[in-house]
């Protein structure tokens, strides 16, 4: 009986002994499981809202902003605000820096409003303001004062453009179609353009879209999947009342075209760092070269002839879309039920009227320009050159046939490459699901 009491009181000493090391090895060794919480760093020095909007309404204002762009090409500043502000009411600004690590100090803007707002209370508006020194600016937002009294009531717009960003690799064709509204469903035109675009070489073609119908959604989606198309929503509805024409005193409203212009040049910013050239033109015209195989060859060939050039015009020729090619070679089957215009069975071209003005479309170096229009550029660096349309034109597929057949031109520039075409537009169609059957 003595033996059994000693086991058990031995047993219970080490059962104690082992559950007091396990308790102090527990308070030496950190505990691995969540209930430590994570460390975390500084609270953000910008303690706000940084916009993820195309439209950014400006505090106590009527202006909107858009983009801000590092921008050192004009001596004395560094950052160019693009928005859109009331001509009524420009005011004195100050840029105002979210910088890395603190929050930045105030500088004096100057206010470029563009000259060609077609008479609209709106205009594209650059702002251009100074880094403070010292900072490393990665957001930026104005302020009517000199000083920002409640931080937290700021908005902030990202910087784009910046230099300690790693550079990304300069592509040599960006496309900007700036006008996208309405419910616009021409599903197969759109395919038959960009697939084209694809033949010539462009690789990016930047979308601006306020509205389209659900079919052209569908595949602007698939090729914003893709990585071809970038689309930037553009809810300018939400914040006034856009005119669909482009003068004020025959169409009215708070803006030409849908903010036409702010967004041309909102696309060329975009694009000045990571394209060579930027295309500004509507959704439904095709830039082509008539004496080489794809743009950059032609771009090529401009170039060395005009070596101080960076904007080049192209002439826009309209083939009317009311008349139609005689043998039916390309009314095909597949494309029945895919609503839209088949540009492959349009082949008359109406001659320009001289007499009347005739609006051009560009081919632009974007770093050579710094303010543009929709048919020419206000501000640039460089020389201009009109492109002859027996080397390059627009082929614009529009209204029309008023003019009598035998004054147009058969040009069936497209039908060179049809053989290509033809089946990458069935490809991108198929993968929406609106390619019918061929037999």
């Amino acid at each position: 009986m003595g033996k059994a009491n000693y086991f058990q009181q031995t047993l219970l000493f080490f059962i104690i002994i082992t559950f007091v090391l396990i308790f102090i090895f527990n308070l030496e060794t950190p505990s691995k499981d969540k209930s430590i919480p994570t460390p975390r760093g500084p609270p953000p020095v910008c303690p706000s809202v940084i916009s993820d909007q195309a439209i950014t309404p400006l505090l106590n204002t009527k202006h909107f902003l858009v983009s801000a762009f590092m921008d050192q090409r004009v001596k004395g500043f560094d950052i160019r605000i693009i928005g859109m502000f009331h001509r009524d009411s420009i005011q004195k600004l100050h840029c105002l820096f979210c910088c890395v690590g603190h929050l930045g100090e105030t500088t004096p803007t100057t206010v470029l409003v563009h000259s060609d707002h077609f008479g609209f209370p709106f205009a594209t508006t650059d702002v251009m303001c100074q880094i403070p020194q010292n900072c490393t600016a990665t957001h930026v937002t104005l302020l009517t004062q000199p000083s920002a009294e409640n931080i937290s009531n700021l908005t902030w717009i990202p910087i784009r453009n910046r230099k300690n960003i790693k550079d990304e690799e300069k592509m040599n064709f960006t496309v900007c179609i700036s006008s996208l509204f309405g419910g616009y469903n021409n599903v197969l035109q759109f395919a038959q353009t960009l697939e084209m675009y694809r033949l010539l070489g462009i690789n990016r073609v930047v979308v601006y879209n306020t509205s389209c119908g659900p079919d052209l959604d569908r595949l602007l989606q698939s090729y914003a999947q893709e990585g071809f198309v970038e689309i930037v929503l553009w809810p300018i509805e939400k914040h006034m009342n856009p005119s669909k024409g482009w003068l004020f005193s025959q169409h009215g409203g708070d803006i030409h075209y849908y903010g036409q212009n702010t967004k041309l040049n909102e696309c060329l910013y975009r694009a000045m760092e990571n394209s060579r050239y930027v295309l500004l033109h509507d959704i439904d015209q095709i830039v082509m070269p008539y004496q080489h195989n794809d743009l950059m060859s032609l771009m090529d060939t401009l170039q060395q002839q005009h070596p101080n050039v960076g904007v080049f015009r192209i002439e826009s020729h309209s083939f009317s879309k009311m008349r139609f090619e005689p043998s039916g070679r390309f009314h095909l089957p597949q494309w029945s039920r895919v609503p839209g215009v088949n540009i492959l069975e349009h082949t008359w071209r109406e001659e320009p009227n001289w007499e009347e003005y005739h609006p051009y479309k560009m081919v632009i170096q974007p770093r050579m320009v710094e303010q543009t229009s929709v048919h020419e550029v206000i501000k640039h660096f460089g020389q201009e050159y009109k492109v002859p349309p027996q080397v390059c034109r627009i082929i614009h597929i529009c209204s029309g046939g008023t003019i009598p057949l035998e004054l147009l031109h058969e040009d069936k520039r497209l039908w060179a490459f049809h053989e290509k075409l033809i089946p990458n537009v069935d490809r991108v169609l198929k993968r929406v699901e609106m390619l019918s059957s061929k037999n």
